[in-house]
């Protein structure tokens, strides 16, 4: 009996579901369904130019027992980066995803045959720098030159590639002409015989199961399925088809047959919500912010629902770095209020260069005389001096700042608060300025309040020109 393999890539054909994003919650999850069932391997969609997608990489990689495997584009994709995401896992492997059909490898890459052929080799020997595991994936395989996929597959192999994937992305072949077309492959490329050869169908007539079982019983290795009907083969059909004719091909998987129906059913949920999807915090306004609570269950796209109700539109980026900062702060307090998560964007969200600096200031206060402030900054090497008065020191330090600048922002927050005890104690200030109406926030510590709430104020100063000039 041999066993056949099932690669589950349901994470990476429903990275969007319905025109949305899957969340992070929702990512692991889908792992830790996949990872119960035992599948083969886990694959993963290639990973943009943002922190979010490298951040789920990493906690699946680390969570779950099966293979994960990180595809990366050809023609754009960041070999070291999508390495970086998955090295964690106890089994990483790299896929490069990579167009063999004359009008794909145009298309895509721009390159002719001789050309491609050079670049695939590339490729796959940098892929093999950073993994043991590199997987070659011929896309559109079914309609490129047999002359030049069988070299493609060769340079690969001869590059260090452990494992080759056939996809008939277009879904045009009928079952018997799949299994024919596979085994003349592997007739025509004798390297084939010391490598797993994968096959992926797309399902556009309703045949991908079929050509999958045709293509096992003709000397493919395993088959890439979904957990739900995407497009593609689904676990419960390949499933169906061993233990229906397993016994006869001398086929079997190692999968956990009797928990399929279950754990598909739970992701189909997740998957194929009847509406969109509610968070604890959907119906929240922005009045009712300061009462709520994150903890440790929170994932990311809880935290950055609480921030947008909070008035910040951050970058992919900086939503990715507040998580990680929120991360290292509720393992130690289990908890974080609003207030606190506000201190976290100010001091990790979009920092920026220094435009304004301070040099001095000097305040006046007291029970019988009106508070002024004199405060002195530096612009681009040029002193600024601004003088104001106001109902209080702080009040009067941030007339004299509007004055220097030339104008008045509307204060949406201002915390202020002791970090340490005693009388040299250590004061932290945070102030929210709402400009075009986005929200800045920064933060400021000093022994003098009154110095931290100026640091503060001049730090979210600065995100909001910065923000202006580019």
């Amino acid at each position: 009996m041999r066993t056949m393999k099932l690669i589950d890539i349901t994470l990476r054909e429903g990275a969007v579901i319905r025109g949305r994003a899957l969340s992070f919650k929702e990512k692991l999850e889908i792992a830790r369904s996949l990872d119960r069932l035992k599948s083969d391997t886990i694959e993963l969609a290639p990973i943009g130019t943002g922190k979010a997608e490298e951040l789920s990489n990493s906690t699946i990689a680390s969570m779950v027992k099966s293979r994960i495997s990180a595809c990366v584009n050809i023609a754009d994709g960041d070999i070291e980066k999508t390495w970086n995401s998955i090295q964690v896992a106890g089994k990483p492997k790299l896929n490069l995803l990579v167009p063999v059909s004359p009008v794909q490898m145009e298309y895509v890459c721009h390159k002719k045959d001789k050309a491609m052929l050079s670049l695939i080799t590339e490729k796959v020997k940098e892929c093999r720098y950073y993994c043991e595991f590199v997987e070659f994936s011929a896309l559109d395989a079914t309609r490129a030159e047999k002359g030049f996929l069988c070299d493609a597959i060769t340079a690969a192999i001869e590059a260090g590639a452990y494992k080759v994937t056939l996809c008939d992305s277009a879904g045009i072949m009928m079952p018997h002409e799949f299994g024919a077309f596979v085994e003349d492959i592997i007739g025509r490329v004798p390297a084939l015989a010391d490598i797993e050869l994968y096959v992926e169908v797309s399902d556009e007539m309703h045949m991908a199961a079929a050509c999958g079982a045709e293509a096992v019983s003709k000397g493919a290795v395993g088959v890439k399925c979904t957990a739900v009907r995407n497009g593609y083969p689904t676990l419960e059909e390949m499933i169906r088809f061993v233990k229906m004719r397993g016994m006869d091909l001398g086929i079997e998987t190692g999968m956990r047959v009797t928990e399929i129906h279950q754990t598909v059913t739970q992701l189909e949920k997740i998957l194929l919500p009847e509406e969109e999807e509610t968070t604890r915090f959907s119906n929240i306004s922005l009045t009712d912010v300061p009462g709520v609570t994150l903890d440790e269950n929170d994932d990311i796209s809880e935290v950055i629902k609480v921030v947008r109700q909070l008035g910040y539109e951050l970058s992919e980026e900086d939503y990715s770095n507040v998580y990680e900062s929120f991360r290292r702060v509720v393992t130690k307090k289990h908890f974080v209020g609003t207030k606190e998560l506000d201190a976290i964007v100010a001091s990790t969200a979009m920092q920026v260069p220094s435009t304004y600096k301070i040099i001095n200031y000097v305040i006046n206060s007291g029970n019988i005389i009106t508070a002024t402030a004199n405060i002195l900054l530096e612009k681009d090497g040029e002193a600024k001096r601004g003088v104001g008065t106001g109902d209080g020191p702080i009040d009067a330090a941030f007339a004299a700042i509007e004055q220097i600048i030339g104008h008045r922002y509307e204060l949406d927050d201002f915390q202020i608060q002791t970090l340490t005890e005693g009388r040299d104690s250590m004061g932290s200030a945070l102030i929210k300025l709402r400009a075009d109406g986005k929200v800045y926030s920064g933060t400021g510590l000093s022994t003098d309040i009154i110095g931290a709430s100026i640091r503060a104020y001049i730090s979210t100063l600065n995100k909001i020109v910065y923000d202006e000039q580019t």
